[in-house]
């Protein structure tokens, strides 16, 4: 175990990387547990109000975030503090991202439909990190060989056809495999080839003259929501509590 630990996570330099994913996910799970309870009106937690102004974590997180970033940025040298700084830069990342949906609407949506927002972009950023701690590289960079990496021609021609993939998969209103194809390009490929959903700029742009195309596409849509969307928000309310009775 020891020499897997040395190998895997401290030769290549990614024990602050893990270091932040992991105080990012307690931060995440403590912040939502915390507020699940003043939700309910239980224990000893209430939310922050000074003078009638209700301080969001976001504001916390943002200091947190800002310190942790520019702490790893000065204590390059220095292992310890490079630590450090991970672990708040993660537990600032957890708290600004548990209220994304806030900051993307400017307005208090935490425990509206739109707050699911948040929840979501949590687990894609934490899928994400975690990919890139198991090895994966942005646009299928790890799957050059030692060889081809040193003709600069392959390497570019590989992470150009990775990033098209990537385009056409978001093009094509399928954003969440767009973001995690950037890693896993076999992701970026199956939603580039794959009809694109309703509404999507490459559905307007190319199914407007083309009726059975944009029924099939609208049937495939309806299909995969029909399958996927239940066991979604289902996910959603158990990490984010949303099933939960209001305070």
């Amino acid at each position: 175990m020891g020499h897997w630990w040395y190998r895997n996570i401290v030769e290549p330099g990614k024990l602050p990387l893990l270091l932040a994913l992991t105080s990012f996910i307690l931060s995440f799970v403590i912040t939502r547990t915390i507020t699940r309870l003043i939700r309910a009106g239980k224990g000893p937690f209430r939310n922050i109000a000074p003078g009638g102004l209700h301080i969001h974590h976001v504001v916390p997180g943002v200091v947190l975030t800002v310190i942790g970033g520019f702490g790893a940025i000065a204590s390059a040298q220095t292992e310890v503090w490079g630590y450090l700084a991970a672990v708040v830069f993660g537990v600032g990342a957890g708290l600004v991202l548990d209220e994304f949906a806030l900051i993307l609407h400017l307005h208090d949506v935490y425990w509206t439909e739109q707050g699911r927002q948040s929840v979501e972009v949590v687990v894609i950023t934490a899928a994400l990190v975690g990919l890139v701690l198991s090895g994966f590289l942005p646009f299928g960079v790890n799957e050059v060989s030692a060889a081809e990496r040193h003709d600069r021609g392959a390497v570019i021609v590989n992470v150009s056809v990775n990033f098209l993939f990537a385009l056409f998969a978001l093009a094509k209103g399928k954003p969440r495999i767009a973001v995690l194809g950037v890693l896993v390009p076999v992701l970026a490929l199956v939603g580039a080839v794959r009809l694109a959903r309703p509404g999507s700029l490459w559905a307007r742009r190319f199914y407007r003259r083309r009726p059975r195309v944009r029924r099939r596409a609208q049937h495939r849509a309806e299909r995969h929501d029909a399958r996927w969307s239940g066991v979604r928000r289902r996910l959603q309310d158990w990490i984010g509590g949303f099933s939960e009775p209001g305070s």
